[in-house]
């Protein structure tokens, strides 16, 4: 990757984070490793920038030294050169961080290939985005910088179709509705988020698939991607996600939440072809919607 510098004296690792993909925390470790040259030379990350100096970024700097590879089935939906497309289950936390640093999604990857985008840090390589540990179903892994960088872009920009089951608690009312309500940090418990006028923009789009006695089964659809978005959403409306142990106030299952990415629809970023993927819900989600048919 090149870059032309067009800010003068600032740390060339805070212009860099501000200016590309890569953390704050990896472009030091790679500018002391030699992989950022400004003006074709090493630099260090408290080099201070000229006007029009010129910065290479190494496409294939690897750093997963520090987080294991190990070994883990993984449904793998597609592949090729630039990305992947994992079918999750329910019970895989994504990326090393909150004391999982084993036994994730990324860890399963690394042992599979050596191929895996670095612009997200050694803790998440491939991620491109994610899904919470108890949310199963379909979602994206970049094999190249390339891929990352413009499918990073892509769902930034709302051009990833993203849709997902979830089964609710009690008789959503309407048939269907659009949710705008921004999401920010709980102020009471870090590890919840929250509807406040202090949050970011957070937008859903529900429809109602099928009514049961005390539940009803809804598609959404993102229109953006915050932390927890669909489970506090719901929450919110006085519809929560059922057996969510984060957002419902009764004891859950380990399964966790009742919510799976069923359908993900891109351009892929190299090919520039239509890709359209759908996965079928889990066992454990599916016969309990069965047992609700058989208790009518």
């Amino acid at each position: 990757m090149e870059i032309i510098v067009n800010k003068e004296n600032e740390r060339i690792d805070k212009y860099l984070s501000e200016n590309t993909l890569y953390s704050r925390e990896l472009l030091t470790k790679m500018l002391k490793d030699g992989e950022v040259l400004v003006n074709e030379k090493a630099v260090k990350p408290s080099y201070k920038t000229k006007l029009n100096d010129k910065v290479l970024i190494s496409d294939n700097y690897k750093t997963e030294e520090n987080i294991i590879p190990q070994e883990m089935p993984l449904n793998i939906v597609y592949e090729d050169d630039d990305l992947m497309v994992i079918d999750k289950p329910s019970g895989l936390v994504v990326h090393p961080g909150n004391g999982h640093y084993d036994n994730t999604l990324v860890n399963g990857l690394m042992y599979y290939t050596h191929n895996l985008s670095t612009l997200g840090g050694e803790e998440r390589v491939g991620i491109v985005h994610r899904l919470d540990k108890d949310t199963s179903g379909l979602m994206l892994v970049c094999k190249s910088n390339r891929a990352h960088e413009i499918l990073a872009d892509d769902f930034k920009n709302k051009r990833v179709y993203r849709e997902y089951y979830a089964l609710l608690i009690g008789n959503f009312p309407s048939t269907t509705a659009h949710i705008d309500a921004p999401i920010g940090r709980s102020k009471t418990n870090f590890n919840k988020m929250e509807v406040t006028p202090q949050g970011k923009p957070a937008r859903t789009n529900l429809k109602v698939l099928k009514r049961y006695k005390d539940y009803t089964l809804v598609s959404l659809v993102l229109e953006t991607g915050r932390t927890h978005q669909i489970r506090v959403h719901m929450a919110y409306i006085g519809y929560p996600v059922f057996n969510d142990p984060v957002y419902v106030k009764a004891p859950a299952s380990e399964f966790g939440q009742f919510l799976h990415s069923k359908v993900l629809r891109f351009t892929h970023p190299i090919t520039h072809k239509k890709m359209e993927f759908e996965s079928d819900l889990p066992p454990y989600f599916q016969d309990f919607l069965t047992k609700l048919d058989q208790d009518k």
